[in-house]
């Protein structure tokens, strides 16, 4: 067993600290080095890979709080031969990414117990993998027909509703195969990665400028969440410390994301039960905050707002028509509360337990709506200040809903605090610690936990490995909708909303 443990207090900006260790390990020693972390409560946060000449070094990033922690497992294995053991009895998401390994890298994950592909589509050639071939561009086999091996569910009365991935409207492209007796759901499978684009190879030679401009591209609707993920992770690479007054109006920007988002999600569950009064509604009141966005940022989507040790942003915050977005809001709150057909469509609809989120490593809004405590704003922050934490226990649509009305309102005061740090007149960004070869940021998105992780030699980028949210999210969906109704699926799908572009990278 090789444990070479390295720990150190890297400074992130004032008052903020953060713990960080690594080791190296061997193949042995993997599954008990993981659990050891897991046990201690660490999460693990992603898993990446990045080929060397004669071996790929694989790397599990795992997480805790109080105090923000951050531990770096390694090991190598053969390119020849590259196979290590699986995690899945101990991690539904380590299970996850052992399977986007294996169809991107050729990594084996030995006794695993769902060894199907998970990215990798059939007309791909066999011996084909796009995170380490050298090769030209490959000849697809587009004629090739090698369906997917879906689970069988069979019984008297049992049928099956195949949806997409081609949809109507703008919707992206994934596959939802519903087995259904009568109107109930038994059971329903997703195939996504319909859009797998090779984005973190992209990211590839890319200098950081370069880099940050791309990672807006990640998932349209988290533009300034993935670019701030990207430029905190290459800050943390080269040293770098942000003044509190670009941290604070980074938060702000991140909140005023947060709130076009979730005031369109409401909109769009109040439309998705008939009521389309409440979603005209929200709609307009999105369409003000994105319009405020635009007078912030010159854009309404936040992008081209962040560089390195820097954010663009007006002098003049205009908390007063925040204030008038959040009056209007809660007018339509409380409208949308008391209406009977919202209460009956939304309670009791979809319901995801604690344990089975726990269980899913779910992040964001599902996960709070379940009942689980986790938002990188508390547990990973970059302020010293954060908003007001608040959970559900219920899980099902109308704590989705709900949890989205609380983040709104805890939203709308954080700016208020945050917007006092604007004024203070501080030096400009400076390296306080010396570079490193890698750096992982942790940034809460309006859909949950972004994880981002880059490795730069010389200015440029030489690997990266991207999470979105919804990569821990959607395989809950189909757990909360067993024995809902189908009727109700676009309902709760919506009050999920998890993103394809971020997942399929």
């Amino acid at each position: 067993m090789t444990n070479s443990i390295n720990q150190q207090l890297h400074q992130i900006t004032s008052g903020i600290s953060v713990i960080r260790s690594s080791e190296a390990t061997d193949s042995d020693s993997l599954l008990g080095r993981v659990a050891f972390y897991l046990n201690e409560g660490y999460r693990l946060s992603l898993v990446c890979a990045k080929p060397l000449p004669q071996t790929i070094l694989v790397t599990y990033c795992l997480v805790g709080k109080n105090p923000d922690r951050r531990h770096e497992i390694q090991l190598e294995v053969k390119r020849e031969r590259p196979e290590l053991p699986s995690l899945a009895k101990i991690s539904f998401s380590a299970s996850r990414f052992e399977r986007e390994m294996a169809d991107l890298y050729g990594i084996i994950p030995l006794n695993h117990p769902l060894p199907k592909r998970l990215v990798r589509h059939g007309h791909w050639p066999e011996e084909w993998y796009p995170m380490i071939s050298s090769q030209e561009k490959p000849k697809f086999e587009s004629d090739r027909q090698v369906g997917y091996p879906f689970q069988e569910v069979a019984g008297s009365g049992i049928y099956e509703i195949p949806v997409g991935p081609i949809h109507a409207g703008m919707i992206e492209p994934g596959h939802f195969r519903f087995f259904a007796l009568g109107e109930t759901v038994i059971r329903l499978r997703i195939r996504l990665w319909f859009l797998h684009k090779g984005l973190e190879k992209l990211f590839v030679g890319k200098t950081p400028a370069e880099a940050i401009t791309l990672a807006e591209k990640i998932s349209g609707d988290t533009s300034f969440g993935h670019s701030l993920a990207m430029t905190m992770a290459i800050e943390d690479a080269l040293g770098i410390t942000v003044p509190t007054r670009v941290a604070s109006a980074r938060a702000i920007l991140l909140e005023a994301e947060r709130i076009y988002n979730h005031i369109g999600d409401i909109g769009a569950l109040a439309n998705d039960v008939g009521f389309s009064w409440g979603n005209a509604i929200a709609l307009d009141l999105k369409e003000e905050m994105m319009r405020l966005n635009s007078s912030l940022t010159q854009s309404r989507l936040l992008r081209g707002t962040l560089g390195v040790g820097t954010v663009k942003i007006s002098d003049h915050l205009d908390l007063i028509g925040i204030d008038r977005i959040a009056s209007k809001f809660e007018e339509l709150i409380e409208i949308l509360t008391n209406h009977s057909m919202v209460r009956d469509r939304f309670h009791g609809t979809a319901i995801l337990g604690v344990a089975q989120a726990k269980e899913m490593g779910c992040l964001g809004v599902v996960a709070r709506a379940s009942g689980i405590e986790v938002d990188a704003r508390i547990d990973h922050p970059f302020m010293t200040i954060g908003p007001t934490a608040s959970t559900l226990e219920t899980g099902d649509v109308n704590s989705r809903f709900l949890q989205r009305v609380n983040e709104i309102r805890a939203s709308v005061s954080y700016i208020r605090e945050l917007a006092r740090f604007l004024r203070v007149e501080e030096p400009i960004a400076q390296v306080s610690t010396p570079p490193r070869e890698s750096g992982f940021s942790l940034v809460e998105g309006w859909r949950g936990t972004i994880a981002h992780r880059v490795e730069i030699k010389d200015g440029i980028i030489t690997n990266a490995k991207i999470v979105d949210p919804s990569w821990f999210n959607w395989p809950s969906l189909p757990i909360a909708m067993t024995n809902t109704i189908v009727p109700d699926f676009p309902l709760v799908n919506k009050s999920f909303n998890l993103s394809y572009s971020g997942n399929d990278l």
